[in-house]
């Protein structure tokens, strides 16, 4: 008889792991409430008046060590704010991953561009610059980069083909605070860095986001597109150009402005806590452990893992599932499938009936996105099992999560 959870036995754990979703996972505390009550107290919830966005995004800045800061109400908005940064043509191609939120891709359809996927590096996960160089054409405009989990892309071959076709880089740090690149902060390398304060983010304020950038004419026009393209300071309220309101809130900059104090601990803790787990799911028979990128610092938003199919007598989602049964929860394949592959972008469901900018005159081109124009990350997908990693897990809850994967690879070994 089984003795795995799956099929009714007792299973590793009873109790919950520290998760990101409420305080057992979180670093909220009484600085962040004592921001929250100088806010409320003092009635000054906007940011212009406040003073607690501002601090964040110099604080933010001084971190990363860059010019410019602009705080905004989402990862999303972050990268909106970058495209209209750029201002890019209407039905240019904007080169990205398959794997990634919809944060990532809505933003470039917004900006009446055209998402275009690079497939994968197979070990790292991140966009494979020789897919990206046979993706650019004379229509595009932009490379977004995602730095997946936290493992750092491969950005010195990124930029080079950046340069070398005078293209702009922006960089999605929204899973990857802190992680570092060759002595190089993420974020810091390309034309503008982008980071959400989602709740399960390094540094979480329910939401939120913040660009970075070294150049002063992008920070210049990022400032107001996200403020409605109003030039402050003026005699005459003015509007310049098209933008919209991302504007970050007192409330919100009062928890991102003591979470940024609190961040190198988090980042800190979690690349031991990512030690700790793979030194011990590496003597586990048949389980394939992460790989940081040589020369680079992960800072393991999650922790990616597979399994080795020659060993084990089950599938990959099989095996997630029994795992997840000992009561470590594991996910399966991240996002599924390419994001290409799901209804916006299959349907061009944009705005209206119109399957605008995909039918836009002047792109003039007609786009079919496939399953197979990315094969590597079709195979990633497939493969890819996700257990969490949070800088709340104490020595316990590693073992716990080694015991269940050990568990579970036992019964299933061919």
């Amino acid at each position: 008889m089984s003795d795995l959870a799956i099929d009714g036995a007792q299973r590793v754990r009873s109790t919950p792991l520290p998760n990101v979703g409420d305080i057992s996972g979180r670093t909220f505390g009484d600085e962040e409430i004592a921001n929250l009550t100088e806010v409320i107290r003092s009635g000054k919830l906007f940011r212009f008046g406040g003073k607690f966005v501002e601090k964040f995004e110099q604080d933010f800045a001084a971190m990363l060590n860059v010019k410019h800061a602009v705080a905004v109400t989402s990862g999303t908005a972050a990268i909106h704010t970058a495209l209209g940064a750029l201002n890019c043509d209407i039905a240019k191609e904007m080169i990205t991953t398959p794997i990634t939120d919809m944060g990532t891709i809505a933003p470039i359809m917004f900006q009446n561009c055209i998402p275009i996927f690079a497939d994968l590096e197979p070990e790292y996960f991140n966009l494979l610059p020789e897919s990206i160089e046979a993706q650019i054409t004379d229509k595009t405009a932009a490379i977004i980069v995602v730095h997946l989990f936290g493992q750092p892309a491969n950005m010195d071959a990124i930029l080079a083909i950046g340069k070398k076709y005078n293209i702009p880089v922006i960089e999605d740090c929204c899973q990857a605070y802190l992680a570092q690149y060759n002595g190089k902060l993420v974020g810091t390398m390309g034309d503008i860095g982008c980071f959400s304060l989602q709740q399960s983010k390094h540094i979480a304020s329910g939401d939120g986001g913040i660009i970075v950038t070294n150049d002063d004419e992008l920070a210049r026009r990022a400032r107001l597109f996200a403020d409605k393209g109003w030039p402050r300071g003026g005699d005459v309220r003015q509007y310049v150009f098209l933008g919209i309101n991302y504007r970050m809130n007192e409330l919100t900059g009062a928890v991102a402005s003591a979470q940024v104090g609190k961040v190198d601990n988090t980042v800190h803790s979690r690349r031991a806590v990512a030690k700790a787990m793979t030194e011990k799911l590496a003597s586990i028979p048949g389980i394939v452990v992460p790989k940081v990128r040589e020369g680079c610092e992960h800072s393991w938003w999650l922790y990616p893992f597979m399994i080795d199919e020659n060993v084990f007598s089950v599938s990959p989602k099989e095996f997630a599932a029994a795992v997840s049964a000992e009561g470590v929860g594991v996910g399966h394949g991240y996002i599924g499938q390419p994001i290409y592959m799901g209804q916006i972008l299959q349907e061009k469901a944009t705005y209206g009936k119109s399957q605008c900018p995909f039918s836009c005159p002047h792109y003039g081109k007609e786009l079919v996105y496939k399953p197979e124009d990315c094969p590597n990350a079709l195979e990633i997908l497939r493969r890819l099992l996700i257990l969490p990693c949070n800088e709340r897990f104490t020595e316990s809850d590693i073992d716990d999560i080694y015991n269940a994967v050990a568990k579970v690879a036992k019964a299933y070994t061919k």
